[in-house]
C-alpha cells in the first residue's frame, strides 16, 4: 500500500469557524481545495503531500489521509471491513499505534468501544500476516489511525499529524487562560494587519498574539518547532522528503522586521512568561515588551497599524463592575491614543462589549473552546470623522 505516493482524499481539520483562514493557507501552499466546511477543508493528495501541510499550516488541527469508506451498520461490520485493510504494509510489527475516532452510531455508547474494535482489527490482521502483535495505546506520538463513523457510513484515515497542529510548540509556559495558537493566528489573519506596520498587543498575557504576529511577519512556520509527526512512523516514510521541506521553511524565514511589535502587561510575571515563550519561538528580539497598565502601552504615532486586545471575558451572566470599567478604558484608550490604527478586541462577553463605547465596524465570529466569541473591529479615525453618539441596538 504505497500511501506516500498514492492520491486519496485528505481532510485537514480545524476548530469551528477557523476554516476561512485555513483554506487561505492551503491555497497559498498551492493546493486546490475540493470542499470547505465548518471544521475543515477537503483536498486530494498523497501522504507526501501531507508533509508540507503539517509543517506549514497555522490554523489546522489534524491532517487526515483517507484509506477508504465503507458501510458499517454495526461494530461487527466495522471490524470485518477493517480487517481486510493491509495494515501490515502501514504499521511496523515492532512499532506502536493509537486510534482516535468521531462516532455517532446507535450501537456505540462510547467512542472508546469503537476504538477497541479498530485496534482489534488492526492487531488481528498484522498477527495473521506477520505472526507478531504490534503495541497500541493512547499516546499520539507514533502511528495514528482515525475513524469517522456516522450512522452506517464509516471512513478510516491515517492521521498524519498525531499530536494536534493547533499547538505550535513554542509555548512551554502557558500562563493564565492562554489563547490556543491556531485561534490566535486565525484572529490576526482576520484583521486588516498587513504584516508591515506596527502590531500592538496590550494585556499580552503569555504572549501568544504578539508571538504569532512576529511569526507571521517573519514567515516562520510551526514546523520549525516540531520534529515528530505521525507520518514519520508509517511504513514507506522517506525522511529526505521531510528534511527537504523543513529546509524550505528555514530558507524562507526572515530574521528581522522594520516595524514595531509591542506587547505589554501589568503583570511582571506575565511579561516574563511571554518573553520566555518568545525566546523559544526565536522572536524575542522582534518584540518590545513593557510591564505597565495597558493604557500606558506606547503606540508609534503617525502609523496605520493594528492594536489588538484579548481581555478577560468575565462570567457571561454576571458581569463584574471592575471588568466593565476596564472595557470602557480600553475604548477610551483606543480612541485617544491609537488614532489612525485599526483596533480589535476579542471577547466572549457581549454585555462587557457594550461598555467599550465605540461602534464596531465588523464583528467576526470565532469560538474559544465552546464559548461563542467575537473579534470586534474599530476604525480609529484621525481628523474630523467622529463616532455617531446616537445609541443603536447592539448586536454581538
Amino acid at each position: 500500500m504505497q500511501v506516500f505516493n498514492t492520491n486519496s482524499r485528505i481532510i485537514v481539520t480545524c476548530n469551528k469557524r477557523l476554516s476561512p483562514y485555513l483554506v487561505k493557507e492551503i491555497e497559498e501552499l498551492g493546493y486546490k481545495p475540493v470542499r470547505v466546511f465548518a471544521t475543515g477543508v477537503e483536498l486530494e493528495g498523497s501522504v507526501n503531500d501531507c508533509i508540507p501541510l503539517n509543517l506549514n499550516l497555522r490554523c489546522a488541527s489534524q491532517v487526515l489521509y483517507s484509506l477508504g469508506t465503507f458501510t458499517a451498520p454495526t461494530p461487527t461490520h466495522l471490524y470485518n471491513e477493517l480487517v481486510q485493510i493491509e495494515w501490515e504494509e502501514l504499521i511496523d510489527v515492532m512499532g506502536y499505534f493509537s486510534v482516535t475516532s468521531v462516532v455517532n452510531n446507535e450501537h456505540i455508547s462510547t467512542p472508546l468501544f469503537a476504538n477497541v474494535k479498530v485496534k482489534d482489527a488492526i492487531v488481528d490482521r498484522i498477527k495473521e500476516k506477520k505472526g507478531v502483535r504490534p503495541n497500541s495505546g493512547p499516546e499520539l506520538n507514533k502511528t495514528v489511525v482515525n475513524l469517522y463513523w456516522q450512522g452506517d457510513k464509516a471512513e478510516i484515515f491515517l492521521d498524519t499529524s498525531g499530536e494536534t497542529l493547533s499547538k505550535h510548540g513554542y509555548r512551554k509556559i502557558p500562563g493564565k487562560a492562554p489563547m490556543l495558537e491556531a485561534l490566535a493566528a486565525s484572529t490576526i489573519m482576520a484583521t486588516k494587519w498587513d504584516q508591515k506596520s506596527p502590531f500592538i498587543n496590550p494585556m499580552c498575557g503569555s504572549g501568544t498574539l504578539a508571538i504569532e504576529a512576529a511569526l507571521l511577519a517573519t514567515d516562520k512556520s510551526p514546523g520549525l518547532f516540531r520534529m515528530n509527526y505521525a507520518f514519520m512512523h508509517i511504513i514507506g516514510y522517506d525522511e529526505q522528503v521531510f528534511f527537504a521541506e523543513r529546509r524550505k521553511l528555514k530558507d524562507k524565514a526572515k530574521k528581522q522586521v522594520d516595524f514595531k511589535i509591542i506587547a505589554s502587561d501589568i503583570s511582571a510575571d506575565a511579561v516574563d512568561v511571554a518573553q520566555r515563550n518568545a525566546k523559544t519561538a526565536g522572536v524575542d528580539q522582534l518584540i518590545e515588551f513593557h510591564v505597565c497598565d495597558f493604557a500606558e502601552t506606547p503606540v508609534p504615532q503617525g502609523e496605520q497599524g493594528v492594536i489588538m486586545f484579548n481581555p478577560e471575558y468575565g462570567e457571561r451572566l454576571g458581569v463584574h463592575s471592575k471588568l466593565e470599567a476596564t472595557y470602557k478604558r480600553m475604548g477610551d484608550y483606543m480612541k485617544q491614543e491609537c488614532k489612525g490604527y485599526s483596533g480589535y478586541i476579542f471577547t466572549g462577553n457581549p454585555d462587557l462589549a457594550k461598555k467599550i463605547g465605540l461602534k464596531a465596524a465588523r464583528r467576526i465570529e470565532f469560538y474559544n473552546g465552546k464559548l461563542d466569541c467575537r473579534l470586534l473591529e474599530y476604525e480609529l479615525y484621525e481628523g474630523t470623522k467622529r463616532q455617531d453618539k446616537k445609541e443603536e441596538p447592539y448586536q454581538f
